[in-house]
């Protein structure tokens, strides 16, 4: 996509504050913030959304309380926009995306696709398991905005996991609601369809072993919704809205037979490619995505399993985080993710200069490693993809627009 010449400007400008160390950019934002509220990021905290004690399942509805975390999303929703509102607060996302993206200064419009992706990966099959994977009530409230204030039908909502499975607590919550939301994954059948590919769609910006077909559900939809979770990752240290976007190229559900070029960093500290930032500037991923949400009710400090403990942290104070963050700003989502994360984590697998990725993507348009990074190989190089720097410290989670400067990241707490 092509850069204007105030992006341009910006982030040279953001530039010139960094650091070389893991949290050397804190409070010294890099790259151009994004949203309505550029670089705001709401924070939905509510413990009384999730009350699971370890018997029984995570996600039942006995551990998960709907209602309140209806109202958490529909805080953040108006968070986003500075509207009272539900039904404004969409008008303004999808408003301010197509104005963003050349597409007018317009609204939803009829027949237009939104494709939500879930972070499924702890899936084996259409059956349920107490692995922690995107939360079925989560996914639910999305579902009932969209329908409702967001006025977008149920037959042009689709929920997709190419690289795994729809699990049956996900597809029971949501299609006993809404039976016309379509659900793709990667086999179909028990009411899903199968994943269709596109080809090379994703050539990557350097030489790359990784799977380049994309789902044709979003290359096909107008809009992408990425629902991301909260949790450390083996290799990259963590998975949050950038990785998540993986699940939408044409992977094998087993790991073990995929490449993963351009995942971990340098360890060293040196600034390296990302593959993670080829995702956040493809034109049919971070750059069709409208919303970034990253489901911080439960969150673990690994991939694998059900939630591990509770949050020692506050304001969790020994109980889970019971949280959801939202943002119109990739790059500043996942930054607010990462410091959660290492924050009560601070010896996370693989987290040495995990951050790498952020800082590539904020100054994708010029970043630290010299990548030309042109994820479509169409000779356009990926302008800056939203806000990165780290906070003051984990206990005041201060951020740059908290302190009142100019172009960094705002926590924004709602509800």
């Amino acid at each position: 996509m092509k850069m204007t010449r105030r992006h341009f400007a910006l982030s040279i400008a953001a530039a010139s504050s960094m650091h070389s160390s893991l949290f050397g950019s804190t409070l010294s934002p890099l790259g151009v913030p994004r949203g309505v509220v550029p670089g705001r990021v709401t924070w939905a905290h509510d413990p009384a959304a999730v009350t699971w004690d370890g018997t029984g399942s995570w996600w039942a509805d006995a551990n998960n309380n709907q209602a309140a975390i209806d109202r958490m999303v529909s805080c953040s929703i108006r968070g986003l926009t500075n509207q009272r509102s539900d039904a404004q607060a969409w008008s303004a996302i999808f408003h301010y995306f197509n104005r963003t993206h050349d597409r007018g200064n317009v609204g939803y419009k009829a027949g237009e696709k939104v494709a939500i992706k879930p972070n499924l990966n702890n899936t084996t099959d259409h059956g349920t398991i107490d692995r922690l994977n995107s939360s079925p009530h989560l996914i639910l409230s999305l579902v009932r905005q969209l329908t409702g204030p967001g006025k977008v039908p149920q037959s042009s909502i689709t929920i997709f996991d190419t690289s795994r499975f729809i699990p049956g607590n996900l597809y029971d919550k949501i299609y006993g609601e809404f039976p016309g939301v379509v659900f793709v994954d990667h086999i179909g059948g028990d009411g899903r369809l199968k994943a269709e590919f596109k080809p090379n769609a994703i050539p990557f910006s350097v030489t790359s072993r990784n799977a380049s077909g994309l789902d044709t559900t979003v290359v096909e939809a107008a809009y992408l919704i990425d629902a991301a979770l909260l949790k450390g990752h083996v290799s990259s240290g963590v998975t949050l809205c950038a990785k998540n976007l993986f699940g939408a190229t044409s992977i094998n559900p087993d790991w073990r037979k995929n490449a993963h070029d351009g995942f971990p960093p340098n360890h060293d500290g040196s600034p390296s490619y990302s593959a993670f930032v080829d995702f956040l500037g493809h034109k049919d991923l971070g750059e069709k995505t409208m919303l970034f949400i990253v489901d911080g009710l439960y969150g673990c400090s690994n991939a694998d399993g059900p939630p591990k403990r509770k949050w020692k942290m506050a304001p969790f104070n020994d109980a889970w985080p019971s949280s959801i963050f939202m943002s119109l700003d990739g790059v500043a989502a996942d930054s607010v993710g990462f410091d959660f994360l290492t924050s009560e984590w601070p010896d996370l697998v693989d987290i040495k200069n995990a951050d790498n990725y952020l800082r590539e993507a904020a100054l994708a348009n010029d970043p630290p490693s010299k990548t030309f990074y042109d994820p479509e190989r169409d000779g356009f190089r990926c302008r800056s993809l939203g806000v990165h720097e780290h906070w003051n410290n984990g206990t005041d989670k201060k951020y740059s627009g908290n302190l009142g400067k100019a172009h960094g990241i705002e926590l924004f707490q709602v509800g």
